[in-house]
């Protein structure tokens, strides 16, 4: 997917509120002509971007884009522990993680720092997974922090903030949340969210660590048409539409206060509330880790982010793998 244009972009924010825009009075603005407004309002859906077109009435979108607003932002997290964080917010990036990695390697970013966009072209999961990231719909941001110890310090930083974010998400009155270990938001049993944590330091410290979230909230079944797995959203769950501005200044305060205080707690703080919403917990489940493939009973997290699971007769740990729950034991998560 490439990357959007200039004038594409300031197309699809004169189109933004949903009303009806002449095919002359968008060719004026953009100083375009009326033929190449029209290809340009036909690329917009290869970004998940609904253009409806009537000869009388000209252009709108179906439905309505709410944009991110920085300065609403800004203000929303002036008492917060990301008042000082850079803020940058792009129409699109390949990856907003990806962004903040890219500073960091080349010395640009002396501080904690804050990227949002309305679009990914690149955007990833777990493992390397693609992120379905339809324009201005969904959140997509990404929180980075130095820390003085090494990676090895920061194990369970993505369960620390998938609990706080499940807590957060449950008190804005969003029922039956609940976290696949180790970075999933789901509810119902369908995604809503992940996590991606990503490193760059010495191995004995200091270093840099990369919380990318991406969470899905003002997306429909159209923008979801091409995703391959069970998938939800705030929309979809609530009826109705969300203020992502509002919604950014929630996630991002969420996200700075784990990592604020996590060199100094670590996961202990989060354990209980990572267990409220485990779904994995007590279900017979199958680990893909290593080249081997292990069945039995998760039993939880330990204190260090590991998750446990019973197997003929032991307790094992395990640090990464792809867990799904066993056939015929309940929902696959």
């Amino acid at each position: 997917m490439s990357p959007p244009s200039a004038t594409r972009i300031a197309l699809l924010r004169l189109l933004a509120g949903g009303g009806w825009r002449s095919g002359v009075d968008l060719a004026q603005q953009l100083g375009l002509s009326r033929a190449a407004v029209s290809k340009q309002a036909q690329s917009l859906a290869r970004w998940g971007v609904d253009v409806q077109t009537q000869r009388a009435r000209g252009y709108r979108l179906s439905p309505a884009l709410e944009l991110l607003d920085l300065p609403r932002l800004r203000q929303a997290l002036a008492t917060s522990a990301a008042a000082h964080d850079e803020l940058e917010l792009f129409d699109t990036l390949p990856s907003t993680n990806a962004h903040l990695m890219a500073r960091i390697v080349t010395g640009v970013s002396g501080g904690a720092g804050v990227c949002l966009a309305e679009h990914q072209s690149a955007g990833r999961g777990r493992r390397g997974r693609e992120w379905h990231s339809p324009f201005g719909r969904n959140l997509y941001v990404s929180v980075a922090q130095a820390f003085e110890a090494g990676p090895a310090a920061l194990a369970g930083l993505s369960l620390a903030i998938g609990a706080a974010l499940a807590e957060a998400l449950t008190g804005l009155g969003v029922a039956g949340i609940g976290l696949k270990w180790p970075n999933d938001l789901l509810c119902g049993g369908a995604k809503l969210g992940g996590i991606l944590i990503e490193l760059q330091g010495d191995t004995q410290g200091p270093c840099w660590a990369v919380a990318g979230i991406g969470l899905n909230v003002n997306m429909d079944a159209s923008d979801g048409a091409s995703i391959d797995q069970p998938w939800t959203s705030l929309a979809r769950l609530a009826g109705r539409s969300w203020d992502r501005t509002a919604l950014a200044a929630q996630v991002i305060t969420s996200v700075r206060q784990v990592m604020c205080g996590f060199p100094a707690t670590g996961l202990a703080p989060w354990l209980d509330g990572f267990a409220r919403f485990d779904v994995l917990a007590d279900r017979p489940v199958q680990v893909d880790w290593s080249g081997e493939r292990i069945s039995g009973v998760a039993r939880g997290i330990d204190a260090r982010g590991a998750l446990l699971v019973d197997c003929n007769g032991e307790r094992r740990a395990l640090w990464g793998g792809e867990v799904t729950v066993r056939a015929g034991h309940g929902p696959a998560v």
